[in-house]
């Protein structure tokens, strides 16, 4: 036979853990703005519109008064531009895939961000206004 077991101890009480905070920005599906939210926050002045795409595309067309850091220069270190900062930042790029990874990236550096559900393309289906590199009417490369 089997020794008898030790008797077994109460469990002290734990006291209930403190509510973790939640991370600056959660960004899924109601947390991401449509493109005429967006051009909205931006022209109220309420957040500023960051482009994170890359030259050549940011050249051939990009919303009137964004600011340009494409995703790689932010994945890289790079700080946002001082028009940006310490305001909420709404990312966009083509359509909507690196705009969400650089509103996660800001979120973990403790910046208000959001980004623009499908992007640019979807700016332009809505017929907000897209500038191009020369000033003048641009597309979205």
């Amino acid at each position: 036979m089997f020794p008898p077991s030790p008797p077994t101890l109460p469990t002290p009480p734990t006291s209930p853990s403190p509510p973790t905070p939640p991370s600056s920005r959660s960004l899924r599906g109601a947390d991401r703005l449509g493109p005429a939210q967006a051009h909205r926050r931006a022209a109220d002045g309420q957040a500023v519109l960051l482009d994170v795409r890359e030259e050549d595309e940011w050249d051939a067309g990009h919303a009137p008064g964004a600011l340009h850091l494409p995703l790689s220069r932010l994945k890289a270190g790079a700080a946002l531009p001082a028009a940006a900062r310490g305001k909420p930042v709404v990312a966009v790029c083509r359509s909507g895939h690196r705009s969400q990874e650089a509103a996660e990236l800001l979120a973990g550096r403790g910046i208000e961000a959001t980004d623009v559900a499908g992007g640019m393309t979807a700016w332009a289906r809505e017929g907000l206004p897209v500038t191009g590199g020369s000033g003048g009417s641009g597309v979205i490369a």
